[in-house]
């Protein structure tokens, strides 16, 4: 007779209420390899959102412009980029006056980069409070425009501060909370590099937690033209360009054949400057990640390989176990496709069982993970659970094709006589 799919699912949960043990042993790889999916994805989904979300917040038509190749670097930096020399701050106001598809420009100015020398860090101070490891770099008013820095206590400076030189301070998230924990620091003075700044305002915290540099929330910017009194050998320029909407890649080719000409680069020579967005950055990302998902998802697939051998070892056992019980189904009318869709069933069920129990140990290592690691970013997306199921029915599926084709071939005499 023929048995329908709830029927024969039922069936596969008796057996398996009767062999637990086996059952769990049996769909162990499919568990540890739906779990695995599931914790990488967790992982490369909350990373990816992370730091799409630190490069947005700089806004999506922002440009940087660099003496060196801004992102994701996979090698040392060469002889030509270390004997490159600096951008300056006429190269920013030729920027500004001579393309036209930039809206407005910022420009930062910090010590020269010295591979052969070590940096000393920069410190902070306040009474007896210290930071050190700061992101200290004096910059214009725009600073807060192109990069869409909010201000969350007082107010960011102005060109008449910059212009008159003024000892005025703009501090990051990490610093206020660690210098005036009752958020009371505007109209104080604090000591940065041994020169004094009064506090005027309070940048927000920049969004990501992984990919954002250690000092993004550590940051003193001072007007640009303060910071030169105090430190007039440095040099080293950092350029931020904001395009009218729409006019990302103009402004990008304008910026490029203006900085060429200016720094003398041959038509047929690379650009000896780096220029980048944020949307380059986070492409650059997304194919780092595209092939760590890839290697991930091999690893994975041996778990599920494994647990797919023993779904098709059990099966067999099985058929073996109930060849008598097959000879009476057979002699009754069954057919060889209701004895084959009935072991297949089994199998599907099971190894979905195994896949929902590995879905379930991914998800809580997912949620675990930021108690053991705070700054990894985790997201389970309901794709992955719904790929993983799938993905262990299909296990159970193609390894049970075999034992249920052995099954259905049984001749029916010769399984009833079978003891």
């Amino acid at each position: 007779m023929r048995m329908h799919f709830g029927e024969n699912s039922r069936m596969a949960l008796v057996t398996v209420r009767e062999h637990k043990t086996r059952s769990f042993l049996t769909v162990l790889g499919v568990v540890i390899g739906v779990a695995a999916m599931i914790f990488v994805a967790s992982i490369l989904v909350g990373v990816s959102r992370d730091v799409e979300g630190y490069l947005d917040d700089y806004g999506t038509n922002t440009l940087f412009i660099f003496r060196f190749d801004i992102g994701i670097r996979t090698g040392r930096m060469t002889a030509e980029e270390r004997a490159r020399k600096p951008l300056t701050l006429e190269d920013a106001k030729a920027i500004l006056a001579e393309c036209p598809h930039v809206k407005d420009v910022t420009v930062e100015v910090m010590p020269r980069i010295n591979f052969d020398v070590r940096r000393t860090p920069q410190v902070a101070r306040y009474g007896s409070h210290e930071i050190a490891n700061l992101d200290y770099t004096g910059t214009n008013s725009s600073y807060q425009d192109v990069y869409n820095a909010k201000v969350t206590q007082g107010r960011f400076f102005t060109d008449f501060e910059d212009q008159h030189r003024e000892d005025v301070a703009v501090i990051g998230d990490e610093i206020d909370k660690a210098f005036f924990p009752a958020h009371d620091g505007i109209g104080k003075t604090i000591l940065v590099a041994g020169a004094a700044y009064q506090v005027i305002g309070v940048l927000e915290k920049r969004k990501g937690q992984l990919f954002k540099d250690e000092t993004a929330d550590r940051t003193v910017k001072v007007p640009y033209y303060s910071y030169r009194k105090h430190y007039p050998v440095d040099d080293e320029h950092f350029i931020g360009a904001e395009a009218y909407s729409g006019f990302k890649d103009a402004a990008e080719d304008e910026i490029r054949g203006l900085l060429r000409r200016r720094r003398n680069v041959p038509f047929n020579k690379p650009d000896n400057f780096g220029l980048t967005s944020a949307e380059a950055i986070a492409d650059n990302f997304r194919q780092i990640m595209s092939t760590v998902a890839l290697m991930s998802i091999v690893v994975s697939s041996i778990g599920l390989l494994v647990g797919g051998v023993g779904v098709m070892n059990i099966m067999l056992m099985s058929v073996t176990e109930r060849t008598h019980e097959i000879g009476i189904r057979k002699a009754i009318g069954a057919r060889r496709g209701d004895v084959i869709r009935q072991f297949l069933t089994e199998a599907v069920v099971l190894t979905g069982l195994g896949g929902l129990l590995g879905v379930l140990l991914g998800v809580a290592a997912s949620a675990g993970l930021p108690l053991v690691f705070p700054s990894m970013p985790t997201s389970v997306p309901i794709w992955a659970v719904f790929a993983a199921v799938l993905m262990a029915m299909s296990v159970g599926l193609f390894f049970g094709i075999y034992p249920a084709v052995k099954a259905s071939r049984l001749d029916p005499v010769e399984a009833l006589r079978y003891e």
